[in-house]
């Protein structure tokens, strides 16, 4: 009997110590799985403020992105943004970006440039920065959450090759060090994920649009859950804060400006 029991213990002990190391290992090989559409809400508050930290303005941007379409497709619908000066929270009336809706993304894999093409946005008013930042924001949170998996161990920072980007009618943004940290394990929405923290600092950033000029730098981070089985995301947090000097037509001196966003990306269809 005592040996029967020595043994028991021993295969549970083996049995433990595969699954423990099973869970500090990322799965390879496994591809995002769309079982159909999904649809995200994306939610960005932007905050201005003076080198003091007085906020002079608060604007919220927020839609629904929906994904798995046929053909891989994706859509953007509900797209509202509301605007409200001072530090209170975003309060004025909701403007409904009519141009986005039913803005349609088609899955092109010989296309490189995607997003970046100067003809992507071509239905877009020129100003119409934060809208193009909630693609840009997508795309990115995909793109961190799902497709490094193989390149990812426990708590070691994954370093993407620094890249400038050219943003048509928009200006100029530089990723100078993203790293990518997979942190552990944690479930969203019932499902097993991986919790990835992504970062970048000191990113150079240049704008010039509707009257406005911007040269300043760019710091952002934030968070991804990610689903195991699928690659699925669960949950992300962004936040960004930019700080940069501004210069307005007819402005003689350049003003000094702070910009913080926060936002977050979460399923509303959890299929």
């Amino acid at each position: 009997m005592r040996t029967s029991l020595i043994s028991i213990c021993g295969c549970l002990l083996l049995s433990s110590t595969v699954v423990l190391a099973g869970s500090w290992t990322l799965p390879r090989g496994v591809t995002v799985r769309d079982d159909g559409p999904r649809t995200y809400r994306l939610t960005v508050e932007y905050s201005t403020s003076d080198t003091r930290g007085q906020v002079i303005r608060r604007q919220l941007i927020s839609g629904n992105y929906t994904r798995g379409l046929p053909g891989g497709d994706s859509v953007w619908t509900g797209v509202f943004q509301i605007d409200s000066d001072g530090p209170g929270e975003p309060s004025g009336a909701a403007q409904k970006r009519e141009f986005m809706e039913g803005f349609r993304i088609h899955k092109d894999p010989a296309n490189v440039s995607g997003s970046l093409a100067p003809d992507f946005f071509k239905g877009f008013p020129p100003t119409a920065v934060f809208e193009r930042n909630l693609v840009w924001d997508t795309q990115m949170i995909e793109l961190y959450g799902q497709s490094q998996f193989e390149h990812l161990k426990l708590n070691q920072p994954h370093h993407l090759n620094s890249n400038q980007i050219a943003m048509p009618g928009v200006g100029t943004f530089q990723n100078r060090d993203v790293q990518l940290t997979w942190l552990g394990r944690s479930e969203r929405n019932g499902r097993d994920c991986a919790l990835i923290g992504y970062s970048a600092y000191f990113n150079p950033l240049q704008i010039a649009n509707g009257g406005m000029k911007l040269k300043g730098r760019s710091h952002y981070w934030g968070q991804i859950w990610v689903a195991l089985a699928t690659r699925q995301i669960e949950y992300a947090t962004l936040y960004e804060d930019v700080l940069g000097e501004m210069n307005l037509t007819g402005q003689d001196a350049p003003q000094v400006v702070s910009v913080f966003r926060s936002g977050i990306f979460e399923p509303i269809v959890t299929n």
